[in-house]
Order: C-alpha cells, then sequence, then structure tokens
C-alpha cells in the first residue's frame, strides 16, 4: 500500500503507469519520490551540474515526468532508501517491469533504456525511472 506522499506524488501521472505502481505497491514497500514535474522544475534539475552544483541528474529538457508519462520509485528498506543498493534498484525494476506487462501498460526502465534486457549497457544510472512507451 502507498502512503500518503506516494500518493501526493502519483497525483497527474497516468492512470495506467498509476495502476502498475499500485499494484507493485501491494507486495512491495515502494515509495514514489516524483511523477508530475513542471517545467520549471524539470529546467532546475537540469541545471544541476551543468550551471548550479552538484552532480548531472537528468539529461533532457523534454522529460516525460513533464505530462505525466513517467515517475521515479524506490524501494524501501527499513522505511529508508539506500541509494548505493544497486540489487534493491534492480529487484524493483524487474518487478515493475513483469507487473506492466501483465497489465498490458508499456513501460521503459532508467537502467535499460532501449528494453533489451542489458541492464546498465551504456552505463544507464536512473534506477528509480520509469516511463511509458
Amino acid at each position: 500500500m502507498l502512503n500518503v506522499r506516494s500518493e501526493k506524488n502519483l497525483v497527474g501521472v497516468d492512470e495506467a503507469l498509476a495502476k502498475v505502481v499500485r499494484k507493485v505497491a501491494e507486495t512491495h514497500d515502494i515509495l514514489v519520490i516524483e511523477g508530475v514535474r513542471t517545467k520549471e522544475r524539470q529546467a532546475q534539475l537540469y541545471s544541476q551540474g551543468r550551471t548550479k552544483p552538484g552532480p548531472i541528474v537528468t539529461w533532457t529538457m523534454e522529460s516525460k515526468h513533464i505530462d505525466g508519462k513517467a515517475v521515479d520509485v524506490v524501494k524501501l528498506k527499513n522505511g529508508t532508501i539506500d541509494w548505493n543498493d544497486a540489487k534493491a534498484f534492480e529487484e524493483l525494476g524487474k518487478v515493475m517491469l513483469e507487473t506492466a506487462k501483465a497489465l498490458g501498460v508499456g513501460i521503459r526502465w532508467g537502467y535499460d533504456w532501449n528494453s533489451n534486457g542489458k541492464l546498465k549497457e551504456k552505463g544507464e544510472t536512473d534506477g528509480p525511472h520509469f516511463e511509458l512507451v
């Protein structure tokens, strides 16, 4: 079951994608970090690592978050996020992809942009990101 923060972050997200997230939440402790973004928020994220301090976190100003076609979801462990636990991201990614397929929803994952099953083959690092295709 999703917490209040996660449900709030699903407001405006395409219903098919939100359905996948909610189905996964029935059996996994997850948190929706971000759903819909404004263009201003996307510009803020895009500037990080370029004109503002911090690591680069996005490669585009044309994110599917802007039109509600993407979400960032993480697996919680004891109520916290371990950003260094690649295995947790991989486990959640597998569950999200399987659930989407079972529900007839096409999604793509930030660890496998070309959806060929080879994780991080081109240096993909966006484990929390899932978007409709």
